[in-house]
C-alpha cells in the first residue's frame, strides 16, 4: 500500500530537471537570438555610415578634381616650357593645360594638338623662342597665353 501512496503523488516540476534546464535552454538561446540581431544590425548601421562618409569623400574629391581642371569656365590652366634655358640641339618641354576648349593651337606649330587639361610635348628649339597657345572655346571666346625658352 505504500507504493501505491508514493505512486499516486502529483508529479512536481522541480523533481525533474528535464522541465527547468529545457526552460533555461530556451531562455538561453532566446537570449543569444536577441544579442546576434541586434549586433547584426549594429554592424549593418556602421557599414552603412562608413559607405555615405566614403561617397561624401569621394564626392568632395571630385569636386575639387573638376575644380582643378578648371570646373564648367572656359580657361587656359596652364602653358609653360620645362626646362626654360637649354643648350641647342637639347630637348625641352612644352606643356599645356585647357578646360572647355574646342580647339589648340600654338604658333610657332609644335605638332599635332587636342584640347588636354595636362599634355607635353618634346621640343628642339635651335634659337630662343617664344611659343604662343590660343585655345577657343564652342561659342568663339579666345584666350592666349606665351612661353619662352632660351637657347645657350
Amino acid at each position: 500500500m505504500a507504493d501505491e501512496a508514493d505512486r499516486k503523488k502529483p508529479f512536481s516540476g522541480f523533481r525533474n530537471p528535464l522541465i527547468y534546464t529545457s526552460v533555461l535552454t530556451v531562455v538561453a538561446l532566446i537570449y543569444v537570438g536577441v544579442t546576434l540581431l541586434s549586433r547584426r544590425q549594429e554592424t549593418r548601421d556602421l557599414e552603412e555610415q562608413a559607405k555615405a562618409k566614403q561617397r561624401q569623400t569621394q564626392l568632395q574629391q571630385d569636386r575639387q578634381t573638376v575644380e582643378s581642371l578648371g570646373g564648367d569656365r572656359f580657361d587656359i590652366l596652364s602653358f609653360y616650357v620645362l626646362p626654360g634655358h637649354i643648350h641647342r640641339g637639347d630637348e625641352t618641354h612644352l606643356c599645356y593645360g585647357v578646360s572647355n576648349a574646342k580647339s589648340v593651337q600654338i604658333d610657332p606649330p609644335v605638332g599635332d594638338l587636342w584640347p588636354s587639361s595636362n599634355r607635353c610635348l618634346g621640343i628642339f628649339p635651335k634659337k630662343d623662342s617664344t611659343y604662343t597657345l590660343t585655345t577657343q572655346d564652342k561659342t568663339g571666346n579666345r584666350k592666349t597665353a606665351t612661353a619662352t625658352v632660351v637657347v645657350r
